[in-house]
This record gives C-alpha cells, sequence and structure tokens, in this order.
C-alpha cells in the first residue's frame, strides 16, 4: 500500500521534475557567515535532503549593496558565493533532491548596516514604514534599472552554482510588493501609476533573468495571497498580478503564502504562532491555482502529511512547502512515505528557537529538536562501544530527552517520575487558552521515548535511597523546578492565589484580578487570558517593558492582541511591593515611584520559579556519577531543557 499517493507522486516545476510534492521551504537560517554558504548551512539542508524532501528553496538571499546585511544572510551580489552554493547544491542533489534559490531586497524594511548603524532603506516612494518606523528614499529610475540588473546577475550565479531554479519574493510587503502596492508606489514615472506600471519592476526582473539562464532554469515567484494588514496587496489584487504574470508566461510557478512585513499585525503572519489556524492561506492558493495555468505551492501551517495530502488531492494547490515541520523533524517525508507519520516530530508552532533565533541573529533550531540547526556538532549518535546502566529521575522535557538519546546509543536506561504522566511544566502550558497545541512537545517526547529500549516508571518518587540502592553508572537529575512564593509584605486578608493554581487546579478568583508578572512569561499572559475569557476585569502588572518580554516577539505580540480584544489592561515596569485589604501596592522599576489599585478581589501572583534542587542537595556525599541537567540547576524554558537532555 502506497501510504499518502499524491503527496508522494512525482510533478513537475517548469522542466524540472520533482520525486514528490513535498517542498522545504525558504526561511532565514542565520547558519551563513560573511555573506557565504558554511559548512553548517550545508549540513542543515542536507539532512533534509536525506529526510525525503523532493526541493529545498533556499533562504532570500540579498542582491545588491542596497541590502546587503545581516552577515549571516547570503549575498549574491558577487561570484564569491558561487562555490559554497555549489557544494550545497551538490550534497542535496546526491538524494534526488532539487535545489531552486531565493532572491531577496527588503526595500523600505531595513534597520541596521553591517556595522550596525542606521543603512539608508531605499524604497519605491518615501512611504513610512509602519513595523519599523522608517521613512524611505525614493529609489531613482538608474537605481531601479541597477537592482533589476542585479536580480538577473544573481539568478545566473544561482545557475552557475548548480542550482535547479530561481524563485524571486514578490510578497510579505519587501521590494517588489512595495512597487506592486499603491499605497507604498507612488511614483509618476514608468514604475508608477498603472497596474501595468506597479507591476513593471517584477516583470522585468523575470524577462531579464529569463533571458541570462535560458529557457530549462525554473523561474517561479513567491507571492502573498493577500497581505491580510487592511494596507496592502488583497486578494483581488494579487489574483490579478498572478493572472497577468501568468498570462505573459514570465514564471514556470507561483509559492503563495499570506503576510506582510509591513506592520505588526501582518508580520504575526509571516512567522505564525499557534493562535493562527493551520492552512490559513489554502483560500488564496486554491483561488490563484483556478486561475492560472503553472503550478502553484503552498505554504504556512502545513503541519501534518495527512494535511499535505489534502491540499494536493483536492486540488487546493499541486504542491506544499514547510519549514518548521523540517525544522523540527528532518525526516518528515522519509517517516510519511514509509507508513511511519504517527513518528513524526510534529511542529507545535511556539516559535521560540526557529524564528526566535533568527530575529536575535542566532542560527535556527527547535525546542523539541536542538540537533537542527546543530547538524555539525551532534551529527550521527554514535553507539557507545560498552553500555552502562543509567538512572534518569525527572520526566519532564530534559529527563525524557535524556533518555532517548542515551538509550539510542546503546545504554541500559531507566527513567522514573513521580507523577502518573511524562511531560513536567508542558502539561501545564498545555491547558491555557489556545496552547493546546504546545502538548505536543510533552506527547513527541513521550512517542520517542517509547520508541528506545528504556524502561519507565510513573508515580515513583526518588530519594537518596532510591539511587543508592538502584546502583546506576550514571544518575541524570532532571527534577524540574517549583513554584516560587512572594516573599513580600502581603495582608493575610488579600485574596492571594498563585498562577500555577489557576492553571493546574482552576483556582477561583474574584471578578476584578491584577496579575502580577515577575518573570513576563507565558503564565502571566495565560492566566490573564484565561480569567479574562472567564468574565473577570483583569489588570496585568508585569515586572518588565512589556508582558511576555521573555518569549519570542511574535508569539508575544499576537498574544496582546488577544488580551487587547479580551480587555485585560496591561501596566509595564511595575514590581509587586505589598497589600492591605483590597489595595495592592507596585512600585515602578524606575521611577520607584508608588503604584496603587484599589478594591482588587482577586491578587493573583505569578513570581516564576526555584531549581526543585533538593534531591541534588541530598546526594552530597554520593560518590557515583552524577549530573544535573534543565530546570533543577536553573529554571529557564523548555529549550535548554531538552538541549541539556
Amino acid at each position: 500500500m502506497k501510504h499518502f499517493p499524491n503527496l508522494f507522486s512525482s510533478a513537475s516545476l517548469g522542466k524540472v521534475i520533482l520525486k514528490n510534492r513535498l517542498i522545504f521551504g525558504p526561511h532565514a537560517t542565520s547558519l551563513g557567515c560573511d555573506g557565504k554558504v558554511t559548512e553548517e548551512l550545508i549540513a542543515y539542508h542536507e539532512a533534509r535532503a536525506r529526510g525525503g524532501a523532493g526541493l529545498i528553496i533556499l533562504e532570500g538571499a540579498t542582491i545588491h549593496e542596497t541590502y546587503a546585511y545581516p552577515e549571516q544572510f547570503i549575498y549574491l551580489g558577487s561570484d564569491k558565493c558561487i562555490p559554497g552554493i555549489k557544494k550545497l547544491t551538490d550534497r542535496c542533489h546526491q538524494y534526488d533532491c532539487r535545489v531552486i534559490g531565493q532572491l531577496f531586497h527588503a526595500g523600505r524594511a531595513v534597520r541596521i548596516s553591517l556595522d550596525g548603524s542606521q543603512s539608508v532603506a531605499w524604497a519605491p516612494s518615501e512611504i513610512p514604514d509602519e513595523r519599523y518606523r522608517i521613512v524611505p528614499k525614493e529609489m531613482p529610475r538608474e537605481m531601479i534599472y541597477e537592482i533589476i540588473e542585479a536580480y538577473s546577475e544573481a539568478a545566473l550565479r544561482l545557475q552557475k552554482a548548480g542550482c535547479d531554479g530561481v524563485e524571486v519574493l514578490a510578497g510579505m510587503g519587501y521590494l517588489v510588493a512595495q512597487f506592486m502596492n499603491p499605497s507604498t508606489n507612488q511614483r509618476k514615472d514608468e514604475f508608477g501609476g498603472s497596474f501595468e506600471n506597479r507591476l513593471r519592476f517584477l516583470s522585468e526582473i523575470l524577462i531579464k533573468t529569463r533571458a541570462k539562464v535560458g529557457g530549462e532554469f525554473v523561474i517561479g515567484i513567491r507571492v502573498s495571497g493577500d497581505e491580510l494588514d487592511g494596507l496592502g496587496l488583497d486578494a483581488n489584487d494579487m489574483l490579478k498580478i498572478c493572472k497577468t504574470i501568468d498570462d505573459k508566461q514570465l514564471v514556470d510557478y507561483f509559492n503563495v503564502i499570506a503576510s506582510s512585513s509591513a506592520t505588526p499585525f501582518g508580520w504575526i503572519r509571516v512567522f505564525p504562532p499557534m493562535e493562527i489556524k493551520p492552512l490559513y492561506a489554502a483560500p488564496f492558493a486554491k483561488e490563484i491555482r483556478k486561475n492560472v495555468s503553472r503550478p502553484v505551492i503552498l505554504g504556512g501551517r502545513i503541519n501534518q502529511p495527512q494535511e499535505a495530502e489534502k491540499i494536493i488531492s483536492e486540488g487546493v494547490a499541486d504542491f506544499c512547502a514547510m519549514v518548521r515541520p523540517f525544522i523540527a523533524d528532518p525526516e518528515f517525508a522519509i517517516k510519511a512515505e514509509s507508513g511511519n507519520s504517527e513518528h513524526i516530530r510534529a511542529c507545535v508552532a511556539c516559535n521560540q528557537a526557529c524564528v526566535g533565533h533568527r530575529l536575535a541573529h542566532f542560527p535556527v533550531s527547535c525546542i523539541q529538536y536542538p540537533e537542527s540547526g546543530r547538524e555539525q556538532i551532534y551529527g550521527e549518535l554514535e553507539l557507545v562501544k560498552k553500555a552502562q546502566k543509567v538512572m534518569v529521575v525527572g520526566g519532564g522535557p530534559a529527563g525524557m530527552k535524556a533518555a532517548i538519546v542515551a538509550a539510542n546509543r546503546g545504554h541500559s536506561v531507566e527513567i522514573f517520575e513521580k507523577s502518573a504522566q511524562l511531560g513536567g511544566q508542558v502539561l501545564l502550558a498545555q491547558q491555557l487558552p489556545g496552547r493546546e497545541e504546545f502538548g505536543g512537545v510533552a506527547t513527541n517526547l513521550a512517542h520517542e521515548l517509547q520508541a528506545t529500549t528504556a524502561i519507565t516508571h510513573l508515580n515513583q518518587e526518588v530519594t537518596a535511597q532510591t539511587i543508592t540502592e538502584f546502583a546506576a553508572d550514571v544518575v541524570i537529575i532532571a527534577t524540574g523546578s517549583v513554584a516560587r512564593k512572594a516573599d513580600l509584605d502581603l495582608d493575610e486578608k488579600t485574596d492571594i492565589v498563585y498562577a500555577h493554581d489557576i492553571i493546574e487546579n482552576n483556582k477561583k478568583t474574584a471578578n476584578s484580578v491584577v496579575v502580577a508578572d515577575w518573570r513576563c512569561d507565558w503564565v502571566g499572559l495565560g492566566v490573564a487570558e484565561k480569567l479574562a475569557q472567564q468574565g473577570c476585569h483583569v489588570r496585568l502588572v508585569v515586572n518588565g517593558f512589556v508582558a511576555g518580554e521573555q518569549i519570542q516577539s511574535i508569539v508575544r505580540d499576537a498574544w496582546i492582541a488577544k488580551l487587547h480584544r479580551l480587555g485585560v489592561e496591561i501596566t509595564s515596569f511595575a514590581r509587586l511591593f505589598g497589600s492591605v485589604e483590597n489595595s495592592v501596592f507596585f512600585q515602578h522599576i524606575s521611577s520607584h515611584e508608588p503604584l496603587v489599585f484599589e478594591d482588587v478581589g482577586t491578587l493573583v501572583i505569578a513570581h516564576g520559579y526555584y531549581s526543585n534542587s533538593s534531591l541534588m542537595d541530598s546526594l552530597k556525599t554520593f560518590n557515583g556519577h552524577l549530573v544535573s541537567i534543565g530546570d533543577c540547576v536553573q529554571p529557564r524554558s523548555v529549550e535548554e531543557a531538552v538541549l541539556e537532555g
């Protein structure tokens, strides 16, 4: 029986035949260096090629000095890029995986240059960028033609480097889209005004590129089926653009997403968190596919092979582009094709180590699979020559990952968890509104653990005596963390509830609630949302510059938007100081001035966690090989727990 027969059928993009319809989509990785491909970037893409992807579309590479930052991007403005890309394409081609390079210019969406200073942002017109709050400089005609030439020269370099095609990023509110959009293009020359003139920049790029690379080389464009920000190109605009490009026979395919970098609202959909429903861009791709003659690729929150199969079989799109699912599991395609889709390490759209790392200019990775982006460091697990008896104490993410790795290397492993279920803090996080998907972290790790030879013991408290009697060669302590109590001058007449009791035990509160959030992470945001959904009037007071300061910015911004819709009031820069009956006192952390909130029905305290180090402390005289990992070392996040495991 063939699994997912439509998804794993071959199909053509232009003159290139792909072995299946699964594409590892374009995304910035921060794995380049000095504008060139590195061994780390090659190993990263090779892992996905080996894992069964039919096509890899490389990250957007910059093509002109007017947008040549940051250094982790690939720069196609000179021939220096060719050897590295050639090495990458050769490595991917050995797995029958095709490679297409993407060309990128951000236009007005530029913040810094290579030395960290504010560089000049060039755009079709001097229309401010809302997200970066930049007023760009209008491009002179000579520069426009120079950049068009740079696009075509960059495509030629990709061809020389062994790529099978080139994709022009024409969506997401970046330079090409800025030319197409009448709200950002108010030029009076041949590149502005009429629809045909606004499309001229893209058309000239495609015409010039085809003349350079010939008819065999694949040319495609990535477009936003709708920019979804109310300010940019909507579905009707994009349908007209795609039909015109198709009628002119300028491309071999359309790669459709739905987002814009121009506004915070549109930016959330560039890297959609779990609040954004899967397949959110499917309606736009379907409509474009009905009206063009070239193949259509759909991207955006396609998480499972079942979803991808349905997209192909129902004619929504011809191919499916996935990014984060392949980051979470490089073997996504092989597992699906071989009938092992239940073993796929499904992405939970947390954005923490993939998008979060990239936006902080660190290499892309995954909280569930820290090997991603670190292929050169971890590589393939080596079997040990002599197995050891390993005891893991704690069944949270750190403990499970440690047990998985140790067992897969050939050790004899037993893991002990004091509760009835593996998962640790993840089991709390998944109980918050809209965060159910995050529970997949625990589910995926538990599935991986079950597939090993490790033995799991639930409902078993471990003491120093237990460890001594077990006589393991190696003991790994992963006992996590416990909620931190507030050591403050709080009146016993004040109704005080701790956040973890609301999450775990549905502890009831009064209708008027102040949430004191010291950590500025998912706990304060989630509890505030949960109480607001129950009809409470909620004020979230955070000990930082913004609520959710500790979590990935796109996830944070989407969450704050939900709180705004629910009427939650947010006060920043305030630490909890004390209370008297129904009055709660805070102190502004910058001015040290008092902030007083009256008539507070319930004070909810979210003051973070302490390391649960009691077991480790009791083992000070233990003579065996002892290691501690995760939150019991220091309370952090799932990412660090799994990485240390």
